[in-house]
């Protein structure tokens, strides 16, 4: 069996005693502990001077290789072109976008440090599996050195839409590297029709047959194979969590209250401004609630040295501070705005305490809070999903209630049909969403994209 070979930025050690911050850390641990191979990438470490050589250590079938970065690569390659650059411009938000030769040298220099010290460490017949915006030059740079392995790419954000591409001062280049890949991978049908529309639209490619694509001189597949969830083990975790300390702390706390529970990295993508100005029109618009239903948002830091990042923070503190003021009585308080991480089975105990799950991105490639919510639910007595029309999620997941972000009056009503839902519509809802995740699990996930990479036909 061919080796799985898996690079991205960060590369996460298996530790279930941690929360798992990302989707990716979840999906890769499931995928390598079945097929075994490589796992490749930064450390996370930022050092004065990095060794030149990659660490090695090893976790049962998995190798874990990883390079500490300088303090100036961390600057331009990581704040700077994939977070202050590529990232707002794929979640739409050309506004914080920056522009910079300086940190797209940068993003370039550090994925060449990549691609140099994976190449030593390639055989012939391993899979190479690229993950996110991070190292869109990576597979080009393989190529570049003479590598004919199968390489496979997925984007874990979305795609933008030619209109917003464009202005990206280097947007060929980048999407030239794409088509370096044997096959590209995203989440949604319309982030494949997005790519598709920038290769014929402005550089002259064409579709040559079913999910095959031709521009750059290059022929490639390209699909959306959508990421999913341990579902199973959801499923069993999050009922055995009930009796967990921390779970029986919260329902204590709560009394007879209902909980309506988000959970997110404190991100400008995750709409968590628009989620309190909602949760504010529910309290205002549906006064019955007050004193009984609690909204716990769960916000880790994320991108500290990103100044934007830092703006939401603060105006997401002085919008709690204010409904709470507007609302708490002596012995309730609206909202438990809370900037810290949870271990991954304390999460899902949560989720199955929750009468409703708040997943409002403004823009989300797939979003994995929705489907562990609903994998975590009682079936007996599940709780409901209120889910942005903008998760890529939402494509999937159509029985859940969704709601346009922006418009907080309308997420405040789906949060109180939510609230106030009766048992066997719940029932009925939860039970199509699970279907949806039984058949599309983690595995399904992995399965169909080592099949298309498996299957790729090599293009010289």
């Amino acid at each position: 069996m061919s080796r799985l070979v898996v690079v991205s930025n960060r590369v996460a050690p298996i530790d279930d005693k941690k929360s798992a911050s990302g989707g990716l850390a979840v999906a890769m641990h499931a995928a390598l502990k079945a097929q075994g191979g490589i796992w490749f990438g930064w450390s996370g470490e930022v050092v004065a001077a990095p060794d030149p050589e990659p660490k090695h250590f090893d976790s049962k079938n998995i190798t874990f290789a990883t390079l500490d970065l300088s303090q100036r690569d961390y600057e331009e390659y990581y704040n700077g072109f994939a977070n202050s650059t590529l990232w707002p411009l794929f979640h739409y938000r050309l506004d914080l976008t920056e522009f910079s030769r300086r940190t797209y040298a940068g993003y370039l220099r550090v994925n060449a440090l990549f691609a140099g010290k994976l190449s030593a460490m390639l055989k012939p017949d391993d899979k190479v599996w690229v993950h996110d915006y991070h190292l869109l030059p990576l597979g080009e740079q393989l190529r570049q050195m003479g590598h004919r392995q199968r390489l496979g790419f997925f984007l874990h954000t979305p795609f933008p839409v030619p209109e917003i591409l464009l202005a990206l001062p280097n947007h060929e280049n980048l999407v030239r590297s794409l088509c370096a890949y044997d096959v590209v991978g995203f989440q949604t049908k319309r982030d494949v029709d997005a790519f598709v529309s920038y290769l014929i639209q402005e550089v002259g490619g064409e579709v040559v047959g079913e999910k095959r694509v031709r521009a750059f001189g290059r022929t490639l597949t390209v699909g959306h194979f959508p990421i999913s969830v341990e579902t199973a083990d959801i499923e069993r975790d999050a009922q055995s969590a009930l009796t967990s300390r921390q779970t029986e702390r919260l329902s204590e706390s709560l009394g007879d209250r209902d909980l309506i529970i988000g959970v997110d990295r404190l991100d400008y993508s995750k709409g968590l401004y628009q989620r309190f100005q909602a949760f504010e029109a529910l309290m205002e618009t549906y006064p019955d609630n007050r004193g009984r239903v609690t909204f716990m948002q769960i916000a880790p830091p994320t991108r500290t040295d990103v100044p934007e990042y830092n703006v939401i923070r603060r105006e997401l503190e002085t919008s709690a501070g204010h409904i709470n003021g507007k609302f708490a009585e002596f012995d309730w308080v609206p909202i438990r705005y809370l900037n810290k991480s949870f271990a991954r089975k304390t999460l899902l105990g949560f989720y199955r305490m929750a009468r409703v799950g708040f997943v409002t991105p403004l823009r989300d490639g797939m979003n994995l809070v929705a489907k562990e919510y609903v994998a975590a639910q009682d079936p007996e007595d599940p709780g409901v999903l209120v889910l942005s029309r903008f998760a890529g999620a939402a494509i999937e997941m159509g029985d859940a209630l969704i709601v346009n972000p922006y418009d907080v009056e309308g997420v405040a009503e789906a949060l109180q049909r939510a609230l106030s839902m009766p048992l066997e519509e719940r029932r009925h809802r939860h039970a199509a969403l699970m279907d949806v995740l039984r058949s599309n699990d983690i595995v399904t996930w992995r399965n169909r994209f080592d099949e298309a990479l498996e299957n790729a036909i090599p293009d010289a």
